[in-house]
């Protein structure tokens, strides 16, 4: 969420700004700035109301000392209308207060001015690739079918059980899905992560917190017997820990890691590109999120990034990095690197990790703050990613280090496994 001072000092250049998203604000932002307006003008109101009524009390108080007490009586109806009025400013400043936070809300978060310009995911900026594309004998399967072949991932029981979306790993599948949640906290805790088990559900102030609601409602499982959400990524329990949380600048940088199953309902999906593990309604996925001082976020976005390369090219994956353009950046996000592995069975690239920068826009929703050396409380800055999500890296293990004679398991998982072929 946007700073509401940060608003009136700079409008022009936060509309002109999202602009980049495609998007015309300012008929928001004036709304937010005509409410927020309106919000003080009434508090103004409510002020005086209360001290003219606080006066008129000392008032009264002292003329019934004073053995006036016909004068004091005249004035007690005065300061009962003053009650009124009161609560009637009271309860007007409420509603505008919830109409202002619902405004903001509504209002995505100011693209970092690295971001490029564009409308959708044709307009994302690829500024690295690393990693040769292995060349598959001839007959080289996607890996769906390779699932089948081996009896490694059984889609049709999934549905079976819950639905499309669902899959259930068995065997050899099931273990190398568990050796590469292992292999990722293990690199992850190796960089200097924290690792954490957090709940699967969350409430609905903690999805507000990070941003997944309302911008992403319809897209999250509801349990409205409970009130409560099924988590889409680790990024909302995770985050939420630092909600109303006030740290010292000696606290950063904080640096968690948390495995999770994730649910999706992924509504609208459909067609050849979501077959297989390329989209799924649950699946898991292994985060990393930062907690940084202003002045460092960047430098630590830089780094995991780095990070994120790491993993990939010890998993031996041909990869390549997106800068996102403003009209595929997410709602919260000010900078997202995608990282996307190439699937040569399938002869495309597969969107494997997110990393983002959201500055303090999360904090802002979050109360999530710090001391600086003047004892000043300031907003910190908020940063996570996929390290990693594994359906499509799984995909792209299976199809990429495919033979004829089965499938090799990367070197680096092999001690994860147990095994070093799938056949």
């Amino acid at each position: 969420m946007l700073q509401l001072n940060v608003i009136r000092e700079n409008k022009d250049a936060i509309i002109e700004a999202l602009k980049k998203r495609n998007s015309d604000a300012a008929s928001l932002i004036n709304s937010v700035l005509d409410l927020d307006e309106k919000r003080r003008a009434t508090q103004t109101q409510l002020d005086n109301t209360l001290a003219d009524s606080n006066k008129l009390s000392k008032e009264i108080g002292i003329l019934y000392k004073s053995g006036k007490a016909p004068e004091a009586n005249a004035l007690k109806e005065e300061t009962a209308n003053l009650k009124e009025t009161s609560k009637e400013l009271s309860e007007e400043l409420n509603t505008i207060a919830t109409e202002l936070q619902n405004a903001l809300y509504l209002i995505p978060n100011v693209p970092h001015d690295s971001v490029p310009t564009g409308k959708s995911e044709e307009d994302n900026e690829e500024i690295f690739k690393e990693g040769a594309i292995p060349v598959l004998a001839d007959g080289a399967l996607p890996h769906w079918e390779l699932a089948k072949k081996y009896d490694i991932i059984d889609f049709e029981l999934g549905v079976k059980i819950a639905g499309a979306g669902f899959p259930v790993y068995k065997g050899k599948g099931a273990r190398l899905q568990r050796a590469l949640i292992n292999y990722f906290l293990d690199k992850n805790t190796a960089a200097g992560y924290t690792e954490i088990q957090v709940p699967h559900v969350v409430n609905e102030a903690s999805g507000y917190g990070t941003g997944q609601l309302p911008d992403k409602e319809g897209q999250m499982y509801y349990m409205p017997a409970d009130d409560l959400y099924l988590i889409p990524t680790a990024e909302i329990p995770v985050t939420n820990i630092f909600r109303d949380v006030i740290l010292n600048e000696k606290d950063f940088p904080i640096t968690h890691t948390a495995y999770t199953p994730c649910f999706r309902r992924e509504a609208g999906s459909y067609g050849a590109h979501v077959r297989g593990l390329n989209r799924l309604h649950q699946f898991d996925k292994v985060e990393i999120v930062r907690v940084e001082h202003p002045s460092k976020s960047y430098e630590a976005l830089d780094g995991m990034v780095e990070h994120v390369k790491g993993i990939l090219r010890e998993l031996k994956l041909p990869y390549r990095i997106l800068r996102l353009c403003a009209g595929d950046l997410g709602f919260t996000s000010a900078l997202t690197f995608d990282f996307e592995v190439f699937s040569t069975a399938q002869d495309r690239w597969l969107e494997i990790s997110s990393v983002s920068n959201f500055e303090t826009y999360q904090a802002n929703r979050l109360k999530l703050r710090y001391k600086d050396e003047e004892g000043k409380s300031q907003l910190a800055h908020t940063l996570n990613g996929s390290a990693l999500a594994l359906p499509r890296v799984l995909a792209g293990i299976l199809e990429n280090y495919q033979t004829p004679d089965g499938i090799t398991i990367p070197e680096v998982l092999v001690p994860y496994c147990g095994f070093d072929k799938i056949d």
